[in-house]
């Protein structure tokens, strides 16, 4: 099939509405747009160069943690959630009480990739593994009560306040079986020759327009750009999130998106999510170079508290993976004395490490400022 020759699908009468059933995508893909080959030219040699840092990088899975949570944070606010960076690190108790939900939906989201990422070991990418993935997803939040790890049994829509005026009606939940059974079958289809990156971009497609779930698509349809790398050995650990260019190119991603099931352009999706990956990949690997330069510098800090140097790093490698703490915690984690933990704190605090974040004068919480920075959201 060639990707400008495809016919996205066909509008279905329902009994007072009509569901989109989209067109079987198991199949081979070819093109003859020329922007297509640079463009998997180029993002395949960007996610290669963010491959090979995360080999490079000592204790690189301290840092894959925040990529998770900056990944986490961004998919979720995509569709709605307002939950700052500075919030998504800090412990259900420290959340003020109005913001808590959209707070546990983001650490869902991290609890539901990690989860994700360590059952790839022993089981494939599969609807199996999609169906865990959302019931860690929706564990516990609002939307828990639309069968979590299940695929719909009733009609859903996009946008709108029902099926008489919706943007969007997925496919009937008869057709799920066959929708889905076809979309797994190229996920892992080895006699056809599309470069991975391809059937990514197809697969988040496909799957964002069959709409499996009652609720929390997009969450698991941008989750499934990175377990699809990772399955397929495009990424030895999960460093690639788009979320945070798809966030940033909302109306065109979603237009994108759109324009396939009514114009049937596949090929701008598939540029669209290329250069998508071209430039998340070139942010990521930015991202690693300044963690770099991060640790040299903090290693020349340090050195500077003289006795209190050995458990400045010490609190420093916990920082790395929780970038946010107060004096109690220090003590508890270092094993040391209140007022010890205090004075380091007080140490770091002076060197430009640790940033107090709540102006308060007890029970005061202390950030991790130039590593946050590295992954807020507007970099």
């Amino acid at each position: 099939m060639k990707i400008e020759s495809f016919m996205s699908g066909q509008r279905r009468q329902q009994y007072h509405y009509k569901s989109f059933h989209p067109a079987p995508i198991n199949q081979e893909w070819s093109w003859e747009d020329a922007r297509i080959s640079t463009l998997l030219e180029r993002a395949s040699k960007a996610l290669g160069e963010l491959n090979a840092f995360t080999l490079i990088v000592p204790d690189v899975d301290r840092y894959i943690q925040m990529h998770v949570l900056k990944e986490a944070n961004l998919s979720s606010r995509i569709e709605g959630t307002r939950t700052e960076m500075d919030e998504a690190v800090l412990e259900e108790e420290e959340i003020m009480p109005e913001r808590r939900n959209d707070w546990r939906e983001v650490q869902n989201y991290v609890r539901a990739m990690n989860k994700a990422i360590t059952d790839l070991r022993d089981l494939p990418l599969s609807l199996r593994l999609l169906k865990q993935t959302h019931a860690t997803l929706m564990q516990g939040v609002r939307g828990e009560r639309k069968t979590p790890g299940e695929f719909r049994r009733s009609q859903n829509w996009v946008g709108g306040t029902s099926l008489a005026d919706a943007a969007f009606i997925p496919p009937h939940h008869d057709d799920l079986p066959d929708c889905l059974s076809d979309q797994e079958a190229f996920w892992h289809n080895d006699a056809i020759q599309v470069p991975h990156l391809i059937r990514c971009a197809i697969s988040h497609y496909q799957f964002e327009t069959i709409h499996p779930f009652l609720d929390g698509n997009g969450r698991i349809g941008r989750l499934l750009i990175t377990l699809y790398l990772v399955n397929h050995g495009l990424l030895a650990e999960p460093s690639l999130y788009l979320s945070a260019h798809l966030e940033k190119h909302r109306g065109a991603y979603f237009d994108a998106l759109t324009w396939v099931r009514e114009s049937n352009d596949l090929g701008h999706w598939c540029r669209f999510f290329l250069q998508a990956v071209e430039e998340t990949a070139e942010q990521g690997k930015e991202t690693f170079r300044q963690l770099l330069a991060l640790r040299q510098e903090i290693d020349s800090r340090i050195v500077t508290l003289g006795r209190r140097a050995e458990n400045g790093r010490r609190l420093i490698q916990f920082l790395y993976r929780r970038p946010a703490v107060n004096v109690g915690l220090v003590s508890a984690k270092l094993g040391i004395q209140y007022p010890a933990a205090n004075q380091l704190v007080t140490g770091l605090v002076h060197l430009g490490l640790l940033e107090e974040m709540t102006g308060y004068q007890r029970n005061r919480i202390f950030r991790f400022r130039p590593y946050l920075d590295i992954f807020r959201a507007e970099k």
